[in-house]
């Protein structure tokens, strides 16, 4: 298996990649789409229906498989002898940015279904506030895999 990997690693590596931009461009989107919704519609109304369908299919068609192909790619990688130093601290660095970024993702599914329950309680102020938080960690990760300053 290791040699497997070890062949496929620039295929393995490109796929990972173009899976995190997938999922990277919906988890900025998506609480965009939040604060239009929460801020611009009002309830049962068909932009109302729009608005839901459009969230539903970015999260389902578009976010998750990009989030599970990222880790399934990313765990493939990770796995290949010798190509990361677990003793320096920016592979754990980057481990929990991207646990982070999970939890942020399980995040929009719950606001998506409160939004579509009409239970939602947050304003579009919080929502561009928590759009912020994606930002944040995808810095940490790149920092920290690129310019491995931990």
């Amino acid at each position: 298996m290791t040699d497997i990997l070890i062949t496929s690693y620039l295929w393995i590596k490109s796929l990972h990649v173009i899976s995190v931009i997938a999922w990277m461009a919906g988890i900025f989107y998506l609480p965009r789409l939040f604060v239009h919704h929460v801020e611009q519609v009002a309830p049962d109304s068909e932009t109302d229906a729009l608005f839901q369908m459009m969230e539903t299919k970015l999260l389902k068609v578009i976010m998750t498989p990009a989030m599970v192909a990222s880790w399934i790619f990313g765990l493939m990688l990770v796995s290949i002898p010798g190509l990361i130093d677990w003793s320096a601290g920016w592979p754990w660095i980057k481990a929990l940015s991207v646990i982070g970024m999970s939890v942020f993702h399980m995040w929009c599914a719950r606001q998506r279904k409160n939004i579509a329950a009409g239970v939602n309680q947050r304003s579009g102020r919080y929502f561009r506030a928590m759009n912020e938080v994606p930002t944040l960690l995808l810095i940490l990760i790149v920092v920290s895999v690129i310019a491995r300053p931990f």
